[in-house]
């Protein structure tokens, strides 16, 4: 292990794009402190303080966003609105036949698509910095409980310091997403993948120092192993995948045989990854938004709705809000693995190439047949899905250490699948250089 590290920094080029990466990373994590003109910093830390964590979509935003969220600095809306703008993207492919002809037309298609993104990724950050600072400018960042501090967070309200201010985060949110290019194209690794990857792991050491400092020495040891077992978990299910066996036919070209290898299609058990966890989070925050947005009068009670929401549907360590997140992440997972595999299309692909399954026949059985392994397969991944989401609300239920527990959710799926493939093409680049890779 210690010589291939060494030969990775003794190859000049892997050497070039792995210090390229490391300093986008710095200035990436560098502009997280930055605060936004406007913004008072010293109230933001002393918010900060007082409130440990949020609960709900900006608790998911500010995990993305390295805690830069919080802070309003120029980086606050970190990668969040590519990623939203990357997914709804890929669901218009269903209801728009436009998209969907692009995403079949090869490389150009694709180009055409990315612009498209970059554009709706411009026009969320407008739209999410916007709502940030209307929520900071109404002292409900850090919810309606907070201290006097945390309702003077700006120094200037005017109509222009607020322009200044959505211009700013919306150039920032512009520039992480150049960032994330350059990396993919100059560095090593999915640029964006990374970005996400720095947010979450920064988070980690404070994570665990609050839990030593709040719950012991012995709660932090026993967390740290709970941490080591649930990455191996991860490891293994993500790692995992039901290989469909293909074999393809010979065939006469002249004198020449073409086909007849065999080969397989890999369906992991996690196709859907972290996806269906982010569109139950922000599902469930709808309700808890709308019920924020309807507080009565002071002296006056709350509708019953209002009561309901805010009992059953704010707070992660309820049971009924536990089990519709688990149901949520199943349905969400099926919805997902539908729209991004389609069992006809891979059928028609294979017997275009005159490839089948040994035993099915080509054409429709085989998409029927294509279509009965991903049901099946996709049933443990949701499970899996949902008892990783599940285990911060269990440690908020059990030692209210939801906020500072790092090993679960969508943290926990981003880190072990980002470094993964990360070390995926480290290994790659060196097996082209050395015939020796970084895992063998």
């Amino acid at each position: 292990m210690f010589s291939a590290i060494a030969r990775i920094f003794r190859t000049p080029d892997l050497r070039r794009k792995i210090g390229f990466t490391l300093g986008i990373i710095a200035l990436y994590r560098l502009g997280s402190f930055i605060p936004t003109p406007f913004v008072d910093f010293a109230n933001v830390q002393k918010c900060l303080a007082l409130n440990q964590g949020t609960s709900g979509l900006y608790e998911l935003v500010n995990l993305f966003s390295g805690g830069a969220l919080l802070q309003l600095s120029i980086f606050a809306l970190g990668i969040m609105p590519y990623i939203t703008a990357s997914i709804i993207t890929q669901l218009l492919r269903v209801v728009i036949p436009h998209f969907d002809t692009l995403h079949k037309e090869g490389q150009a298609g694709q180009s055409k698509l990315t612009q498209y993104t970059r554009y709706l990724t411009i026009f969320l950050g407008i739209l999410q910095s916007t709502t940030l600072i209307t929520v900071a400018r109404s002292g409900a960042l850090f919810g309606t409980n907070s201290g006097p501090e945390c309702s003077s967070l700006l120094t200037d309200d005017t109509w222009y310091a607020v322009l200044l201010m959505v211009l700013t985060m919306t150039a920032g949110t512009g520039l992480i997403m150049w960032m994330g290019e350059l990396i993919t194209e100059r560095g090593i690794g999915n640029g964006m993948s990374l970005l996400i990857f720095t947010s979450i792991a920064a988070t980690f050491p404070s994570s665990l120092w609050a839990i030593a400092e709040s719950h012991g020495f012995e709660m932090f040891l026993l967390v740290l192993a709970i941490g080591c077992v649930v990455v191996v978990a991860v490891v293994f299910v993500e790692q995992s995948q039901r290989r469909v066996p293909v074999q393809y036919a010979k065939r006469m070209v002249g004198r020449r045989t073409y086909g007849g290898n065999s080969t397989y299609i890999p369906i992991k058990v996690n196709m859907a990854g972290v996806i269906p966890i982010i569109f139950a989070s922000s599902l469930l925050y709808l309700p808890a938004l709308i019920a924020q947005f309807n507080q009565p009068a002071a002296g006056e009670a709350p509708p019953a709705w209002v009561t309901w929401i805010t009992t059953y549907l704010t707070n992660g360590d309820h049971p009924l809000y536990m089990a519709l997140y688990f149901l949520l992440i199943i349905g969400f997972t099926y919805f997902y693995v539908a729209i991004t595999f389609n069992p006809e299309e891979v059928a028609d692909n294979m017997k275009k190439y005159g490839g089948f399954i040994p035993g099915i026949r080509a054409g429709r059985p085989t998409a029927e047949y294509l279509d009965y392994v991903l049901t099946r397969v996709t049933l443990p991944g949701s499970l899996y899905l949902g008892l990783i989401a599940l285990i911060p609300l269990v440690a908020l239920a059990t030692v209210g250490a939801n906020q500072n527990f790092p090993f679960g959710g969508a943290s926990i799926l981003i880190i072990v699948g980002v470094g993964l493939e990360t070390v995926k093409q480290i290994d790659s680049q060196l097996q082209q250089r050395h015939y020796e890779g970084l895992l063998r």
